[in-house]
C-alpha cells in the first residue's frame, strides 16, 4: 500500500511540474479590488501552495478533533 501511495504521489507531483513549466504566458488575474498581470507558473504554483496548505489544515483540525472525543 505504501508503495502504490508514493508512486501515486510522485505521479501527481510530476504531473503539476509538467503542467507549470508549460504554462509561463501572462495571465490577468482580479482578486477582490486587486488586478493584475502575473506568469501563469506563478499563479498556478500560488493556488496550488494555498490548496496543499489549506488541506493539511483540515486534515489537522479533524485529527484534533477525533483525538478529543472520549
Amino acid at each position: 500500500m505504501k508503495k502504490i501511495r508514493l508512486f501515486l504521489v510522485l505521479t501527481l507531483t510530476l504531473a503539476l511540474i509538467l503542467l507549470v513549466v508549460q504554462n509561463t504566458a501572462p495571465v490577468s488575474v482580479r482578486f477582490l479590488w486587486f488586478r493584475g498581470e502575473v506568469p501563469a507558473i506563478l499563479l498556478l504554483f500560488l493556488t496550488t501552495a494555498g490548496g496543499l496548505i489549506l488541506g493539511l489544515l483540515i486534515a489537522l483540525l479533524a485529527r484534533s478533533h477525533r483525538q478529543s472525543k472520549p
